[in-house]
């Protein structure tokens, strides 16, 4: 049986078993401590498995990877997409209405995502007309173009995937800024170093403008090129005050993660600097919680990281990482037991204070891949384990 016709079998079946809420809380009910890193607190939820679910199990045979999610607008349905296998196919859709505690089935999606390839990413971008509009953007299809998908009833029904024709990307639109007041995408990703052999796998980052609201984009414009180097993967949000935009960066060769900033909403940017080691980590996934800190989730990288290669979140100020500074704490969301597979996610700040984060990994050793799991948390739990 070929690839294709393996991932519909999946798909029209619903083999990828769904296990509920894991049960009970661990033993000792509190939140763990773990040694400092470079100073700051660092804790440990990964042994409560009350907080976690497994969205999308993975066998033997079948690896769920690379979700990403996207909060509905009654700000309490999550709905999550990924691929089977690493990079692999797309097609897989559920959602939560219960902050992560359960999932539904798998939902309706096209026939035609499964030719779509590579770390979905789910957005809701604003259109020049008014209003918003949902998109699944893909890595690439059956032209070696990335692959969009349309939802205009806020995830329930979607169009078929098709091309935005924009060749050479690595990685879907890993961020998009809407800039000059929403009436444009600033979309930013990886590709490879133009004129460059894909063999020699040379990262670059590149940034493309959309003037209506998602569908069509300007050719890629090289933002980043450090020879030596391979940057990717980059997280771009605004400032508190919305004047500058804040880009920070995976790098796969020092494995030491960076940043950049914008004062002129993506035309230029700063001069890289190395992020605080707090934030050394692969895919970068930053939100904003009611009280102005910043989350951001990610698989650490950071050089003899007491939470190395696992999937944590950073908590801190925009002008910690301006200032170098490591922040509030550090927190172990899950043990990864495939090594550093694992961390790219979803991220979503509920109205109640309620985090949920949902990443791929291999969350309890044996045979099975990676499955899909979200994790619930609290900053407030975690301010109180600072203070007690």
């Amino acid at each position: 049986m070929d690839r294709r016709s393996f991932v519909q079998g999946v798909l029209a079946t619903g083999a990828m078993p769904t296990i509920g809420a894991f049960g009970v809380v661990n033993d000792t009910g509190k939140i763990a401590k773990l040694a400092p890193y470079h100073g700051v607190p660092t804790f440990d939820l990964s042994a409560d498995i009350s907080r976690q679910c497994v969205v999308a199990q993975g066998t033997k045979d079948i690896y769920q990877g690379h979700p990403t999610t996207l909060l509905a607008l009654d700000k309490k349905t999550i709905y999550a997409v990924w691929t089977i296998g690493h990079g692999g196919t797309c097609g897989p859709l559920k959602k939560t209405t219960d902050e992560g505690r359960t999932w539904s089935g798998l939902l309706p999606t096209p026939a035609n995502w499964t030719v779509a390839k590579n770390c979905p990413a789910i957005y809701r971008l604003p259109q020049p007309k008014g209003g918003s509009r949902v998109f699944v953007y893909a890595g690439n299809g059956p032209d070696k173009c990335m692959q969009y998908a349309t939802s205009d009833d806020d995830c329930v029904t979607w169009s078929p995937m098709q091309s935005n024709h924009l060749k050479e990307a690595v990685m879907p639109f890993c961020s998009i800024v809407p800039i000059d007041g929403g009436k444009r995408l600033l979309g930013l990703s990886n590709i490879r170093r133009p004129d460059e052999k894909v063999e020699q796998r040379s990262n670059v980052l590149a940034s493309s403008i959309s003037e209506d609201g998602g569908v069509t984009w300007a050719p890629w414009r090289v933002i980043l090129d450090i020879p030596g180097l391979k940057p990717c993967e980059p997280a771009a949000f605004r400032s508190p005050d919305g004047k500058q935009i804040l880009c920070l960066i995976r790098e796969n060769v020092k494995r030491v993660a960076l940043y950049m900033t914008s004062e002129d909403e993506g035309k230029t940017w700063s001069k890289y600097k190395p992020l605080p080691p707090g934030l050394w980590g692969d895919r970068h996934m930053p939100r904003y919680t009611a009280d102005g800190h910043i989350v951001v989730t990610m698989r650490d990288t950071g050089a003899e990281s007491p939470t190395g290669k696992h999937f944590v979140a950073w908590i801190g100020r925009y002008e910690d990482i301006l200032s170098g500074k490591d922040g509030r704490y550090r927190v172990k969301l899950l043990e990864s037991y495939h090594g550093g597979d694992c961390g790219y996610s979803g991220l979503e700040v509920l109205p109640d204070g309620n985090l949920v984060a949902t990443t791929y990994i291999q969350y309890r050793p044996g045979p099975e891949k990676n499955s899909v799991v979200s994790v619930r948390f609290r900053l407030s739990e975690l301010d109180a384990a600072l203070r007690g």
